[in-house]
């Protein structure tokens, strides 16, 4: 995986964009990727994908989910063992609520505020199955949101595959 330039937001975007490939396209689910970097070393820490682990995961969760057993810590204590300044990249806004039970990914993100400093964002959750505030969460614990702009259409395209189509 080549590592984009540091400073290239739209290509780390377009890195997640194709994890987000990698998940199966469903009707109840958006397909979304995302890459975690570490930016002082510019090193990735980990990516994810929707459904890429067993279960109803997020591409968020299943990046930390990864992330704790790489460094054999409950993932609630992920914060302890993590580099102190890191960006997240995201495809699609991180869900604030989940109608499978499981966390939200924005939860996930909230309890690692002291080492997310930014989170990256390629389009919005469209409010198809919930309503989301994750936006304002992250911002309101000082995790700055950034949206990445020109990938929106190819983001909605490869997020909603699978979908219905409105007629």
């Amino acid at each position: 995986m080549e590592i984009p330039k540091p400073g290239d937001h739209k290509a780390f975007i377009q890195l997640a964009l194709q994890l987000a490939k990698k998940s199966k396209p469903l009707p109840t689910n958006f397909r979304v990727g995302c890459v975690l970097v570490d930016t002082t070393s510019h090193q990735i820490l980990e990516t994810g994908y929707t459904l890429e682990l067993p279960g109803n995961t997020h591409a968020e969760q299943c990046c930390f989910m990864k992330l704790a057993e790489k460094y054999g810590v409950p993932e609630e204590r992920l914060s302890e063992v993590l580099p102190s300044s890191l960006g997240l990249y995201v495809t699609m806004e991180p869900c604030s609520k989940r109608l499978s039970g499981n966390k939200p990914c924005v939860e996930r993100i909230i309890r690692l505020a002291g080492v997310i400093k930014t989170v990256y964002v390629g389009v919005r959750e469209p409010q198809k199955f919930v309503s989301n505030t994750g936006w304002t969460a992250m911002e309101s614990v000082g995790i700055e949101v950034v949206h990445v702009g020109g990938l929106e259409d190819e983001i909605l395209e490869v997020a909603t595959a699978g979908h219905l189509k409105d007629s």
